[in-house]
Parts: structure tokens; C-alpha cells; sequence
């Protein structure tokens, strides 16, 4: 009876050391603390008998010689939390009265009553991870789709600069021949002009002037007719119907040194030069414009819309939410604006690169030079992108004054990479 006894004592006494010696450890440090004279410091500092590991006394200096007490303030506890996700606390929570793992593992000779939650913690962390799973496969599907509508796009753009590039030749042709025309017209038209102010001379100008100038049908179709008859009839020829208009100035014309504004020959070498002017003036604005609109989309095309370019989607879109009184809008590869409830619409921020860290390069868009704030630097927006079905704007914040943070939730962000579940055990 005696000898039953003291072996239950023994064998108490060893589960009572083992599991003293073990508690607050990874199955991975467990190496460490296998049962020996001396324990060494993980750390290398210190070597110290084996019976002081866990004694509530802390002798290493890195804490390790204490992992399942709070005796030292740089030890961690780790938590086994069987069926959902283990995880190291400070050892100064050990023992507190306050349940920090879901096991209840942390608080083994405290009076706190800790619930067994990591079964339910796990099941619900399981079904996130199954609709993330879910949300990453229809993404995937729907980015696809979208990179091969953005290789559509992208050569549809490509096509239309190559056609607006060959309108510009075009025009720049026909830009050169109006110049000409336009000089040609000027220079047609100071000859008129100065016949009106040297009349003696002016017949011979004008008579130069109108050969130079083209006929209307009526004008050429007299001429013929009057040369055909004189011939027939075998008179002298007559002058032709413009001719005779301008035989030779009349008294008033003299006396005012040159012809009256209504002489045809100055008339007609003013309104060409005028229509000259005219028609050169709409080219130009013409070949303004269609530049202008080379340059938009040679800047639109040089944006970087990703490696398969499936965020060029994206471009001439805008999204929306609403945060306290105001709206934001943010219109990617172009600006973000806040606009007040009284309609005062602010720029937070226009396009300039993508900003995500190296191993996500495409995971942030950076806005700067927005408007500056009162007595504050100028605004600036930083947008996150995260995977989802959908696109639309999730949520916005301001963490320091004028800059502000948004998520786009959109399927360009997928990426066709697992969530990362290790750590979390299984049922058994």
C-alpha cells in the first residue's frame, strides 16, 4: 500500500516538473530544454542548473530561461491554441487574471476561468479563408477577362494614334500649300492696292492682276462669245465685258488718284486674299487640336497599367464614397477630389506613379500635387488596391493632415497566389 503510494508521488512529482519545465514553448524550442544538470541561456549568456528553468526567477538575460512564467519582462509565452492559430504573447500577460490565449493555456494557477474558444475561433477563420478562396477564384476569372478587353483596347489605341498621326501629315501638306496661297493672295492684293494709288500705271496692274486672278464661268463664258462674234463679222476685236467696265478711269477716280472701292479687279484680290487668311487660320486651329489630342494619348499610352496591362480598365472610370460630409472621387490615372456638402470640390491629388513596396510594386497608386492646405503642406492621396469582384471604393482616411488613404477593392488585383494558412492546426 505504502510502496503504491510513493510511486503515484514519484510519478506526480516528474508530470508535475516535465510539465513545469515545458509550458510556454514551441514544439520547435523544445530542443533546448531537454531534461539535463545545466541549462544553457538560448542566447549563450549564462549557464544555470536545470532546475531553475521556470522557477518564477528569471536568470538569462534574453528570458528564456522562463518561458512559462512572468518572472522575466523580456519572455514571450507561446500558446498552443490546438485548432485554430498558436501565437506568442509577453510573459508579464502569464498569469494575469486575463485570458490571452484561446486555449486558456496563459493563465494555468490564476483564479481567471478562461473559455475554451479556439475550436469556434478556428471554424470561423476556415470559412473567411474558404470565401477568401472564393473571392480570389472569381477574381482571377474576371482579371483575366479584363486583360484580354485591355489588349483590345490597347491596340484599338494604338490604331487610332497611328490614323491621327497620318491625319497630321496630311494636314501639315496642306497647311504648307495654304501659306503659299496666303502669300500669293497678299502679294495680289498690295498690287491692286497700289494701282489705286498710282492710277496712271493702274491699267496695265490691273490688267495684270486680273489675268493672274481666276474667272468665274459667266465672267469666261462673255469673253468667248464676244471674241467668237467679232470674228465671225470680221471686225476689229472688241474689249471683253471686264474690259470695258475698267476702260479708263472716270473724273471722280482721278481726282481721288485711283479706282472706286467697287472695281472687280481690287474687289476680287482683296476678298481672295481674306478667304486666304480665312481658310489658313481654321487649318491651323485644326492642326492645334489634333496635336493636342496626339499628346493626350501618347500620355495615356505611356502609362504603366500594369504587367498584362489590366488596370488600363480602369482609365476614363471614376468611383465614389461618401465619409462624413464629404464625397470623394477618384478617378484612376487622373486626380481624387473631396467635395463638401455646400459644393466646394477640392483636388487631393493628381496621378503620378505606383508606389507599392517590391514585393506588390502594383499594390498602391500615388496622387500628388493637390491643392495646398491651410498653413499645411500640399494634399496628397495614397490608394491601396486589394482583390475583390467587384470594383468599388471601400473606404477613405486622413492619418496626417492633408494626406489621405483609400482602398480600391478590384478584380485587377488579384493575384494567383494561396493565402497563407500555416500555423493553423487542424481539428482532431
Amino acid at each position: 500500500m505504502h510502496f503504491h503510494i510513493a510511486v503515484a508521488v514519484i510519478i506526480w512529482a516528474a508530470l508535475f516538473v516535465e510539465s513545469r519545465k515545458i509550458r510556454g514553448i514551441s514544439i520547435s524550442y523544445k530542443r533546448f530544454y531537454k531534461e539535463r544538470k545545466s541549462f544553457l541561456c538560448i542566447d549563450g549568456s549564462k549557464l544555470i542548473p536545470f532546475e531553475q528553468v521556470n522557477d518564477d526567477y528569471c536568470d538569462c538575460a534574453d528570458g528564456s530561461d522562463e518561458p512559462g512564467t512572468a518572472a522575466c519582462p523580456s519572455g514571450r509565452f507561446y500558446c498552443t491554441n490546438l485548432g485554430f492559430r498558436p501565437h506568442y504573447i509577453q510573459s508579464s500577460r502569464v498569469n494575469d487574471g486575463i485570458c490571452d490565449c484561446c486555449d486558456g493555456s496563459d493563465e494555468y494557477s490564476s483564479q481567471a476561468l478562461c473559455q475554451k474558444t479556439c475550436r469556434n475561433l478556428g471554424q470561423r477563420e476556415r470559412a473567411e479563408l474558404e470565401e477568401r478562396m472564393r473571392m480570389l477564384s472569381e477574381g482571377l476569372l474576371m482579371k483575366r477577362q479584363l486583360v484580354e478587353e485591355g489588349a483590345d483596347v490597347w491596340r484599338e489605341k494604338q490604331a487610332e494614334l497611328t490614323d491621327l498621326r497620318k491625319v497630321a501629315e496630311d494636314l501639315q501638306v496642306r497647311l504648307e500649300y495654304l501659306r503659299k496661297r496666303k502669300t500669293d493672295t497678299e502679294a495680289q492684293k498690295e498690287k491692286a492696292l497700289t494701282a489705286e494709288e498710282h492710277p496712271t500705271g493702274q491699267e496695265g496692274l490691273r490688267s495684270q492682276i486680273r489675268a493672274e486672278l481666276p474667272l468665274d464661268d459667266h465672267e469666261q463664258s462673255l469673253q468667248d462669245t464676244d471674241r467668237l462674234g467679232d470674228k465671225d463679222e470680221g471686225v476689229e476685236p472688241r474689249l471683253d465685258s471686264t474690259a470695258q467696265r475698267e476702260e479708263a478711269p472716270n473724273e471722280a477716280e482721278l481726282r481721288e488718284g485711283g479706282p472706286s472701292e467697287d472695281d472687280p479687279g481690287v474687289k476680287a484680290a482683296v476678298e481672295a486674299a481674306e478667304s486666304a487668311v480665312s481658310d489658313l487660320n481654321k487649318a491651323e486651329e485644326a492642326y492645334q487640336r489634333l496635336q493636342m489630342e496626339i499628346r493626350e494619348l501618347e500620355e495615356r499610352l505611356a502609362i504603366d497599367y500594369g504587367p498584362e496591362r489590366e488596370f488600363l480598365f480602369l482609365l476614363g472610370r471614376c468611383f465614389q464614397i461618401t465619409a462624413y460630409e464629404y464625397s470623394y472621387t477618384l478617378c484612376p490615372f487622373n486626380q481624387v477630389t473631396q467635395k463638401s456638402q455646400v459644393g466646394t470640390e477640392v483636388l487631393l491629388g493628381k496621378w503620378d506613379a505606383w508606389d507599392g513596396p517590391p514585393d506588390s510594386p502594383y499594390g498602391v497608386m500615388k496622387y500628388n500635387e493637390g491643392e495646398p492646405c491651410w498653413q499645411g503642406p500640399t494634399r496628397s492621396t495614397h490608394v491601396q488596391l486589394v482583390c475583390g469582384t467587384d470594383s468599388t471604393l471601400r473606404w477613405v482616411k486622413e492619418p496626417s493632415k492633408c494626406h489621405y488613404a483609400m482602398e480600391l477593392q478590384t478584380p485587377a488585383a488579384c493575384q494567383p497566389q494561396q493565402p497563407s494558412v500555416r500555423g493553423v492546426h487542424n481539428e482532431l
